[in-house]
């Protein structure tokens, strides 16, 4: 058994909710409607009584967008993503209304911290250990090779739940680890917690880099030319974040002149990524398709999430995973 507990997502203030009826949209799936069910919620169709919006699909910004100024009385948003960036449309929106009468959004960050903090683990040890490489070569190899995890400098980028998940599986490698976030409190887990002006300070030093942070504009290509060169050759890069944060085309020019010992990609950018970019044929790159969290995976945590927020929407309490619409995350 785990001997870890969960780690639970950090609970921001929002205003007052009165709570009322809750919705399903654009779809509705009974797994769903028992979770509002056993949170004490009253399931109704998308109507002027509607005063919760429980939003199920991945995508579809300009449609919520739309229910959302159709039905002002909406207070409460519960999205379906840790990540919020499909719906940052939406979100700008209820940035431009006034924060005491604008609807509350929720996401379900920290719901999916476990199975994506796994696959970043599983993708560090694959890329440290040059399992690409190896698992397609068809032959024996010469020389035995590799690198272990075991007291090394690990730099993750985000202290969000997956980063936080992430350094509790990192506890039996004796790793010490540097936390690069906005703000300044500590991280724990964490040997030191440093700025974002401070990334390429500790990247020198870094023998793993983990991105794990939120998409925004200001973390586009947060991991670029100038970040990899500034790494050991024998460093290696993991993303399980959004793909928008890692400049793919410098990876590729990074690991073929060898700057980068290898690196670990679950996102990339575009997505589906181009079955033609040279990143595929790289022997130290693995890249995995978006699949840290797979539906499987992600439906009945979504589940525990929509469950927990309607329970607590309805005694009027603080709900859990809330997005500021300003910062978009």
């Amino acid at each position: 058994m785990n001997q870890h507990s969960p780690v639970v997502p950090e609970i921001l203030p929002h205003r007052s909710l009165e709570g009322g009826n809750v919705s399903l949209a654009p779809f509705s799936e009974e797994l769903f409607e028992h979770a509002v069910a056993e949170g004490g919620g009253s399931l109704c169709d998308l109507c002027p009584d509607t005063k919760g919006l429980i939003w199920l699909s991945p995508h579809g910004a300009e449609e919520l967008g739309a229910i959302m100024t159709a039905h002002p009385q909406i207070e409460w948003l519960q999205l379906p993503w840790a990540g919020v960036d499909a719906f940052a449309s939406v979100l700008a929106d209820l940035a431009a209304q006034p924060e005491d009468s604008r609807p509350v959004v929720t996401s379900a960050k920290g719901a999916y911290s476990e199975p994506v903090a796994e696959h970043a683990l599983a993708l560090t040890l694959a890329t440290l250990r040059e399992l690409p490489r190896k698992a397609r070569a068809a032959h024996w190899q010469d020389q035995r090779s590799g690198l272990s995890l075991f007291g090394r400098h690990v730099v993750v980028i985000g202290a969000g739940g997956v980063a936080r998940t992430f350094l509790g599986l990192l506890a039996p490698f004796r790793a010490r680890v540097t936390v690069v976030r906005r703000g300044s409190d500590p991280v724990p887990g964490a040997s030191s917690t440093v700025g974002p002006g401070d990334l390429l300070s500790v990247l020198p030093s870094a023998d793993v880099v983990v991105v794990a942070a939120a998409a925004t504009d200001q973390t586009q290509h947060l991991i670029g030319a100038r970040e990899l060169a500034a790494l050991p050759p024998h460093a290696v890069l993991i993303n399980i974040a959004r793909g928008s944060l890692v400049d793919a085309d410098a990876v590729l020019a990074a690991v073929q002149v060898g700057e980068l010992f290898g690196a670990g990609l679950d996102v990339m950018d575009p997505e589906p990524f181009p079955s033609d970019h040279g990143l595929w044929s790289q022997e130290s790159v693995v890249i995995t398709s978006h699949s840290a969290d797979t539906p499987e995976m992600t439906r009945p945590l979504l589940a525990q999430r929509v469950r927990g927020n309607v329970e607590a929407y309805v005694a009027r309490k603080q709900l859990t995973g809330v997005v500021n619409p300003e910062a978009g995350y």
